[in-house]
Order: structure tokens, then sequence, then C-alpha cells
């Protein structure tokens, strides 16, 4: 099992693929994946701020039909109360995302390098040219 932070998810949907590296495409191909549910929320966010052109249950919906993906449907309160131990971020978003991977010590396929430095199942590497 392995959860997808945002930008993974949009990378995604977009068929960015040239920006994972072997690894990324090793663990997303041979592990179920997820997305926490505020996945969901942060993508309706960036698209009310036209980052994202699609709307997240257009993004969600692809992407569950293409690969699998599967939102992850734990306990909302448990997820919280493991997101309030994270004092280095101030990232609502990223709080929850973690929490969701870490309450069974699962991958968290990222690129962003704080969570990288503090979650140590985040997974990254830069793509080989």
């Amino acid at each position: 099992m392995i959860y997808l932070d945002t930008h993974i998810v949009v990378w995604l949907y977009a068929g960015h693929t040239h920006k994972f590296s072997a690894l990324a495409k090793e663990l997303i191909n041979e592990h179920e994946i997820y997305i926490s549910p505020i996945v969901r929320l942060e993508l309706c966010y960036l698209h009310e701020i036209s980052r994202v052109l699609e709307d997240a249950n257009t993004i969600i919906t692809d992407l569950s039909n293409r690969i699998g993906l599967r939102v992850c449907d734990k306990n909302f309160d448990t997820i919280i109360s493991q997101a309030m131990s994270f004092s280095w971020t101030r990232d609502p978003f990223d709080r929850i995302i973690i929490a969701n991977a870490q309450l069974n010590n699962n991958f968290l396929l990222t690129k962003d390098q704080n969570i990288l430095e503090h979650y140590p199942y985040a997974r990254w590497e830069l793509p080989t040219p």
C-alpha cells in the first residue's frame, strides 16, 4: 500500500510520468495506490484557484479507472489525532496526508523536501536524465 501526495496525483493525471524516477514508478506499479480524502479537498482548492484545470472528482475518477487509485477510508478522528503531533509543518493538507500514511507506516510518494526529511516512509528520487 502506498499513498500519493497531491502533486503526484496531478502529475499522474496530466501524464507527466517523465517527472517520476524509476523508484517512483516501481512503487506505483507494485503497490495498491491510495490517497487521503484530504487530497480531494486540496485538488478542489487548486481547481478553484485555477492551478489545476479539472475538478477533483474528474481527476480521482479517471485515476481510479486507469490505475486503480483508491480513496482511503480510515477513521478521520484517528487521522486527525495523529496529524496533531506534526509540529514540523504548518500545512494542514500535508499533516493529514502524512497522518493517513503513517497510521500503518505506509510509504508516501512525495517530492516535498520537508516531508522527505521528517516522515521516514516518504520516498522520492530524481528521475535519471
